[in-house]
């Protein structure tokens, strides 16, 4: 099963050349933003986070075409370390974790897991839930919504990377990937909630502006 750890086989070289390219020029970005504000209190919570994150992606639900369903946690990082380049960079240690030590996600097309959990999900959770949050000025369902969103749009990017691979069909790729992960999504968006919700209550000074969250 892939979900949205695609493994080697299911992307020729030359389109997984072509995410790599891609991913790179984020995963540099990612390493400018680290250089920039990975000050000694922020440390830990990285840590914390990609823990966390690696261990929601863990739990997979099987979904038909040979793939499953799991959660990803981009949002949740772009969000508490205030800038989509954070999720970038906690999503590329985690998928480096997962590839190289324990065979989840090839390393060929790792370019392209980056790309959808990374940086589409990073990216969509950051900027919908600042425009979100702009417009209910409540973080938390903002954060909600946000995080479903991400992981929903995540899949959909999955899926067409597998039709144009030729995988699978993109009508029913689709279908599946984003049926099952709207339903994910709600999981997501309730971790999302609680684990934001917990930081404000415990430690909101840690928190940037970005965030757009006071305690």
């Amino acid at each position: 099963m892939i979900g949205l750890h695609i493994p080697d086989s299911f992307i020729p070289l030359l389109q997984a050349a072509v995410y790599w390219v891609i991913a790179l020029v984020f995963i540099a970005l990612s390493l400018r933003w680290a250089r920039a504000e990975m000050r000694e209190e922020k440390v830990p919570l990285v840590a914390v986070l990609a823990a966390g994150i690696f261990a929601i992606q863990a739990v997979n639900v099987p979904i038909p075409w040979g793939t499953s369903g799991h959660m990803v946690g981009a949002a949740l990082a772009a969000i508490v370390l205030g800038s989509p380049f954070a999720a970038v960079f906690v999503l590329t240690l985690v998928l480096i974790v997962q590839g190289v030590l324990f065979g989840d996600g090839g390393i060929t097309v790792m370019g392209a897991n980056i790309i959808n959990m990374g940086v589409i999900g990073g990216f969509v959770g950051f900027y919908s839930y600042k425009g979100l949050n702009r417009a209910i000025r409540n973080p938390y369902p903002a954060a909600f919504v946000a995080a479903w969103l991400s992981l929903f749009v995540s899949a959909l990017a999955c899926a067409v990377e597998m039709a144009i691979a030729g995988t699978f069909p993109l009508g029913l790729g689709l279908f599946s990937m984003g049926l099952y992960h709207a339903v994910i999504g709600v999981i997501e968006g309730a971790i999302t909630t609680v684990a934001l919700y917990l930081i404000v209550t415990a430690r909101p000074d840690i928190l940037p502006k970005e965030s757009g969250v006071t305690a």
